[in-house]
């Protein structure tokens, strides 16, 4: 099983576009959210697995197409693998994270 790429700006056209069809998950912390988001995010942090891997349908529906958002892409990475092995099968992750869409695709969205 394998996931897709999506680059930074290809996200931006979908989000500007309302996102049909798909759900972003962002698995940072919620520190880093603090310091830096995108609307409509699902929040998922990895460090909190345990608490919400049980639950994941409640928060996710494995027919959408489902965009993995961390701080670089290595968390994302992880995500999108797990997802694969719960069900969902049309996985993206988020190549470079919201570095790089601050960098690339939306300078408003502040960097840390």
């Amino acid at each position: 099983m394998s996931y897709e790429e999506i680059s930074v700006t290809d996200l931006k056209r979908r989000l500007d576009s309302g996102l049909v069809g798909a759900q972003l998950v962002d698995v940072r912390e919620v520190s880093e959210l603090a310091a830096s988001k995108l609307e409509g995010a699902v929040n998922l942090p990895l460090s909190q697995f345990q608490e919400w891997s049980g639950r994941l349908e409640e928060y996710l529906d494995p027919a959408l197409e489902t965009l993995v958002l961390c701080h670089h892409g290595m968390r994302s990475a992880q995500m999108c693998g797990y997802l694969l092995q719960r069900g969902f099968e049309n996985v993206k992750n988020v190549s470079g994270g919201i570095d790089a869409y601050a960098l690339h695709a939306d300078p408003r969205v502040p960097r840390y």
